[in-house]
Formats: structure tokens, C-alpha cells, sequence
């Protein structure tokens, strides 16, 4: 189709079919307050070459964004991707292959998906694992629409404080929709789930209950604990985690987790400014023909050859719609070839190294911070790679005087909670080394330490 707007004339026919008045009829699900109004400012079309210079000249006044120590975390982290990765998936098999429609000829991208199923079912110690979803946040959204269709006498679901304020917002869009009820787990002043008012909370109705772990705030919750909780009721059990962190802490199939979720992106992708990145999400059997998007299965073929195929699929556009679980559309294919490749090179011990090398440069620099007059480390139990510090300032303002020092110091937390301002997200991984946290602290220093 050619993109060559509606004519007035065709626009007062779509509106006439729909039966409406306006285009604003059309759009009243859209707040005011985010509608555009005015006039698009937009310059006079370019040519293809005077395109191509004048992005030329806006390139060069960039800096170079690898001169900048990146602190920034809150779901996608500054991990180190191996160099042998973009060699492999740049390979034309690889970079222009869409997705298994037709199974017979697509053989390696199957054996690549189920590689990547295999190895996130070692890493999350559960059953099962699909070929991936979008990515962290729409994965657990997922993982709440299964718990309550897994339940016919549900009408609610627990969701934790310690989640990370986006994927939050993306649950609650999914499942307005749905009519499903979310109820609020608040966080102990050490900020993990308080697993007492969790208690209070539960009930048989419960469909479902949402913990993150290592949570938003880069604690260590109580998982095991919750575990007694959650299944002295019917209610599933769903975690979102970091998988660098299961290199060194406990899987979640080890803590009776019925679902696990989690972002893919730092297993190999890079943090590409948002996207695109995977989704993880894991399940126990029993749940299999309620999970989302594809799975696929080893077999053999008529001759007793290795083969692969796509053994669950319950996406809308293989089966008919009200028996699909989802709408999901892809399962990002090239990305999840990045993190099979990632998970390949590191193997079991790779990954426990860029665990424990992500926990104790976090916890220098956390120490660091904390020892500087009028700063303060707020998470008063065990963390991993993230941790909060109280700053003497908006978080906004220690965030800009860093810049100046070359440094992503951190996420504010006051653009999601109005009652944290003076509180920064820290974020630290094995590629962070110690003239940068130096750095770090040396800024805090120069423009925070004497007031």
C-alpha cells in the first residue's frame, strides 16, 4: 500500500461507518493531557544526499557514548556482550531468517529456539520455557493473565511494591482490559516485600501473586518464605528475575516459583536505547497448555533423523482466536539467538563470574557512597548489582552534576514516586571498574560533600 494519507472525504467516511461524529469521537480513550496540540514544526524535505549530510554533521556533534561509565540499571544493564556474538548472528542464515512458519525448511532456527529453551529451563531451575516474549515487562503481564485464566473462582491479584515501576504499568494495562483486580503488597522500610502484610492479603481468591527478585530496588527477597504463603492457598507463585543474578543465587524452580519471568537484554543484547529486547518465561508442566506464545520440541523424522519442531502453539494466528492464550505476535527470534550464544560462551561458570563480579563491585561502590557525609545506603539487607542511595539533593541534580564528570550515575526515583526524590537507583556490573567508581565518588565529592 502506498503511504499516502486519507483524503478529507474518506476520512468522514470512516467516520460515518464507525458512527461517529469526529476523529476526537475516535480517540477518547486518550487523555487530554497527552493529545498534541498546534501545528507540526517541520522543516523543508531534503534530498537523499543532503539527507545523508546533514545527519553527518548532527552525528559529529554527538560524544561518544562509550567515553560515559554507565551506572544505569532499573531493567536494562551495561553488560559485556562477547565479540564472537554479532560474528554468529550476523551470519545470513541467521540475520534474515524471520521466524519457523514452515518447520521442514527452517531447522536451524528451530534447533537455535530450542537451545535457548533448554538452557533458561537450567538457568530458572523450572520445567518449561517458551521461545520467548517481548520482553520483562509484557513477559510478567503474561504471567498474570495465565494465573487468573488458571483459575475459575479468582478475582484478584497480589503484586509487590518492589516490582519495577514500568512493568507495573504494563500489568495494569493488561489486565484493566481483562476486568482482574490488582491489590498492592507494600514494602518494609528495608524495601522488600513485607511478607506479614502479604499474610493479611492472601486469600483463596487470590489468583496470583507477583514478587520480583532481586526486586526494583536490587534487594534480595524472601522468597522462600513467601513460598509457604502463597501455596497455603491456590494462588500461583510468579517471579520476575535477573537472570545474571541465578549464576550465584538459588533458582526459582528451587523455591517452588510456578512461573518464572524475566528481561533477556543482558543476556548478550546490547542496551540499544530501549529495545528490542526478550522476553523470559519459564513454568512448571502443569501449566504448559496455558502459557503463552510457541514451544518447540525435539523428535525424529521418518528415517530416525534428528529434527525439530514447533510442539505447542498457541498464539491467535496458528489456532483459532478463543483458544489462543495470547496475541502475541513474535517471539524474537534474533534475540533470543543472542542470549543462546551469550549462555554458550559463558557456560556455568561465565556466568557465575559475571555474577559475583557484578555483586562485589556493586557492594565497593555502595560502601564507598555510604562512608560520604550526607548520603546514605537505604537498603538495610542483602542486594545484588543494584542498590538505593539517599542523596543530600534531588536525585535529578546529583544525576546532572555526574554528567559532567562523564558518568550515568544513576535513575531518579522521584520520576516514579514523588515521595523519593532525593533518591538514585545505582546500578553496577562486571564492566564497572574502579577508576569509574572512583570517579563516581570523587563527583559526589567535588559538588554534594560540603553542603
Amino acid at each position: 500500500m502506498p503511504f499516502i494519507p486519507n483524503t478529507e472525504q474518506q476520512q468522514q467516511e470512516i467516520l460515518q461507518t464507525l458512527g461517529l461524529k469526529s476523529f476526537d469521537d475516535l480517540i477518547t480513550e486518550v487523555p487530554e493531557s497527552i493529545r498534541f496540540k498546534g501545528e507540526f514544526s517541520l522543516p523543508d524535505p531534503l534530498s537523499e544526499l543532503e539527507a545523508f549530510r546533514l545527519l553527518k554533521s548532527m552525528a559529529k556533534a554527538n560524544k561518544n557514548i562509550d567515553d560515559y561509565a554507565c551506572f544505569l540499571g532499573g531493567g536494562a544493564y551495561d553488560h559485556y556482550a562477547p565479540a564472537a556474538i554479532d560474528h554468529i548472528i550476523s551470519r545470513p542464515e541467521f540475520y534474515t531468517a524471520y521466524t519457523p512458519y514452515q518447520p521442514e525448511v527452517s531447522q536451524g532456527t528451530l534447533q537455535a529456539a530450542f537451545e535457548y529453551q533448554t538452557m533458561i529451563c537450567e538457568l530458572t531451575g523450572m520445567d518449561v520455557t517458551n521461545a520467548s516474549l517481548y520482553d520483562g515487562g509484557t513477559a510478567l503481564a503474561e504471567a498474570a493473565l495465565l494465573a487468573h485464566r488458571n483459575s475459575r473462582n479468582c478475582d484478584h491479584l497480589l503484586i509487590s511494591k518492589g516490582i519495577n515501576p514500568n512493568y507495573h504499568r504494563i500489568i495494569e494495562t493488561y489486565c484493566r482490559g481483562q476486568g482482574i483486580e490488582l491489590k498492592e503488597i507494600p514494602l518494609t522500610t528495608g524495601l522488600i516485600t513485607d511478607v506479614e502484610k502479604l499474610k493479611s492479603l492472601i486469600s483463596q481468591s487470590t489468583c496470583g501473586v507477583i514478587v520480583q527478585h532481586p526486586n526494583y530496588f536490587g534487594n534480595l527477597e524472601e522468597v522462600f518464605e513467601t513460598d509457604k504463603i502463597i501455596h497455603s492457598t491456590n494462588a500461583l507463585y510468579i517471579v520476575s528475575v535477573d537472570p545474571i543474578s541465578l549464576g550465584i543465587l538459588v533458582p526459582p524452580g528451587n523455591y517452588n516459583a510456578d512461573i518464572v519471568t524475566g528481561e533477556g537484554q543482558v543476556l548478550g543484547n546490547s542496551l540499544s536505547f530501549g529495545g528490542p529486547y526478550l522476553g523470559l518465561f519459564s513454568v512448571k508442566k502443569e501449566l504448559i497448555r496455558r502459557m503463552p506464545g510457541r514451544v518447540i520440541g525435539e523428535t525424529v523424522d521418518s528415517e530416525g533423523r534428528r529434527g525439530f519442531v514447533m510442539t505447542l502453539q498457541t498464539r491467535e494466528q496458528h489456532i483459532r482466536r478463543e483458544k489462543a492464550t495470547s496475541n502475541i505476535c513474535t517471539n524474537q527470534a534474533l534475540n533470543t539467538l543472542v542470549a543462546t550464544i551469550y549462555l554458550s560462551l559463558l557456560g556455568k561458570r561465565g556466568i557465575r563470574e559475571v555474577a559475583e563480579q557484578s555483586l562485589q563491585r556493586s557492594h565497593y561502590l555502595a560502601d564507598q557512597i555510604a562512608n560520604l557525609p550526607n548520603f546514605s545506603l537505604l537498603n538495610s539487607g542483602h542486594f545484588f548489582k543494584e542498590f538505593v542511595v539517599s542523596c543530600p539533593v534531588p536525585a535529578r541534580e546529583v544525576i546532572g552534576k555526574l554528567k559532567k564528570q562523564n558518568v550515568f550515575a544513576g535513575i531518579d526515583l522521584g520520576k516514579t514516586d514523588k515521595t523519593r526524590e532525593n533518591q538514585l537507583l545505582v546500578a553496577v556490573t562486571e564492566k564497572r571498574t574502579k577508576e569509574e567508581m572512583d570517579r563516581y565518588v570523587a563527583g559526589l565529592k567535588k559538588y554534594f560533600v560540603t553542603l
